[in-house]
């Protein structure tokens, strides 16, 4: 599908411009001189980018602007105005407006980038409008965000593995969406009309985890006995989900070992062995063979679990996924408040792409929540986001270890603009002019760096 760019701009120079700027696979540029047309030519499309020119023989393009957010309140746009006019430009973008460019044009380049900026933030409005009407029409799974490679090629995993009745240990750091994937498993499973049951080992005591796994019984004084089914008996048909397993005791990590073996249980203060058939999901914050390594958990019950493993990557390593889902939880979030918050600036879709995020998703829907929270409504700004970057030395690499020169220019170069971003508040305008290159220029330099999407 072609993106459909309609131009309201009454200079033939300017539409010129655009016309052999835009002359390429995958555009399609709609023009319109006035305000009549423009109206004409919006209500017959939809269209992917809206470009205004601010002074038109018939009105305002801030005026017409606030009209189409009216009837299409995510449609982006972008307004051209002269330097007399900036701060209308500016109370613009407070009203919605995604970005907007002097003229003259400072560069080509500099146009080319902010019509592309707009282009993904349409697409991302689109792949979460098609996302939350599947998930209104569909079986109720829960919401992944894979529009990234990595996402992509760990779902492709998962739709080969949900099929085979076999166990499988979710990796992957603190706030990835590890029961989100385990919950994908189990739905797309011959199991999934069965319970999912999901214990965290690493939040109860021992005693009261052993007695939720394996179930007890207790004589009474009637002469009856008080009963209680474990969850490897209600898990039967279904899925077991252990969040967490590195965290288990000693005692508990031999009890389960003698469960998958024989596949029987026995509550506790019991001698009768009950038939456990439930398949076993695992997940782990902690690699499971440094958790083997340090001889904390035993290597036996370690092979049994170690069948299929699935590493969930951290939000860092598919920055194409950053602003879908920070999308996703603006529009939750202000379903859940009321508000109206939105859209996000694109100084601060710059900086979200730029943290590094080290709570990962998690970390992502606090920051947007306390954003909604604080703006009842109108734009989100990078101030608004509240981000601190971490960052890190770059002599080493993550496990502390000596790195080649080349990946410490690397990293140097990544946190220089990381950095020069923050120092700024996300404006990659300012940030290009700081660092003494053109902003396609650096945009570029961003995208190379895995700090911004390549899409």
């Amino acid at each position: 599908m072609k993106s459909k760019i309609l131009l309201v701009d009454d200079d033939p120079f300017t539409q010129q411009l655009f016309d052999g700027l835009l002359q390429r696979d995958g555009i399609e540029l709609h023009k319109a001189g006035n305000l009549a047309e423009a109206r004409q030519e919006f209500n017959a499309a939809d269209f992917n980018l809206v470009i205004l020119d601010q002074r038109l023989p018939d009105g305002n393009g801030f005026e017409f602007f606030k009209e189409i957010r009216a009837q299409r309140p995510q449609q982006v746009a972008i307004l051209v105005t002269g330097y007399a006019d900036v701060r209308d430009a500016v109370r613009a973008v407070r009203e919605g407006l995604f970005d907007y460019l002097t003229k003259p044009f400072p560069s080509l380049d500099e146009l080319v980038a902010v019509i592309e900026r707009g282009l993904e933030m349409d697409r991302a409005y689109r792949a979460i409008n098609d996302l939350q009407a599947t998930l209104q029409t569909g079986p109720g799974r829960p919401t992944i965000i894979g529009r990234s490679e990595a996402m992509r090629k760990l779902l492709e995993q998962v739709q080969k593995i949900a099929r085979l009745d076999t166990t499988v240990l979710i990796e992957g750091e603190n706030g990835t969406g590890k029961e989100l994937i385990a919950r994908q498993i189990h739905l797309l499973s011959p199991r999934a009309k069965g319970p999912f049951l999901g214990l965290n080992c690493g939040a109860l005591s021992e005693s009261l985890l052993e007695a939720t796994l394996f179930g007890y019984e207790k004589p009474a004084a009637t002469g009856t006995a008080e009963t209680i089914s474990g969850y490897l008996e209600e898990a039967t048909g279904g899925t077991l989900f252990l969040d967490e397993i590195c965290e288990l005791s000693p005692k508990l990590q031999s009890s389960l070992l003698r469960v998958l073996q024989d596949s029987t249980s026995t509550r506790l203060g019991s001698m009768t062995q009950r038939t456990s058939n439930f398949r076993l999901l695992c997940m782990t914050s902690t690699p499971l063979e440094d958790a083997i390594k340090a001889g904390k958990f035993r290597s036996d019950l370690g092979y049994r679990i170690n069948i299929n493993v699935l590493r969930v990557p951290p939000l860092r390593q598919r920055r194409e996924d950053i602003l879908p889902l920070a999308l996703l939880f603006l529009d939750q979030f202000n379903s859940k408040f009321g508000k109206v918050a939105g859209p996000f600036v694109p100084e601060a879709v710059a900086a979200m792409e730029a943290a590094d995020w080290p709570g990962n998703v998690n970390e992502m829907q606090r920051v947007i929540e306390r954003a909604v929270v604080i703006n009842a409504t109108g734009p989100i700004l990078a101030a608004d986001l509240e981000m601190t970057n971490r960052s890190r030395a770059i002599s080493n690499g993550p496990l502390g270890q000596p790195i080649a020169l080349e990946q410490a220019r690397e990293l140097f170069e990544r946190e220089y603009f990381i950095n020069l971003l923050h120092a700024v508040g996300g404006n990659v305008s300012n940030a290009a002019k700081l660092s003494g290159i053109s902003r396609n220029s650096f945009y570029r330099y961003l995208k190379q760096l895995g700090i911004v999407s390549k899409s």
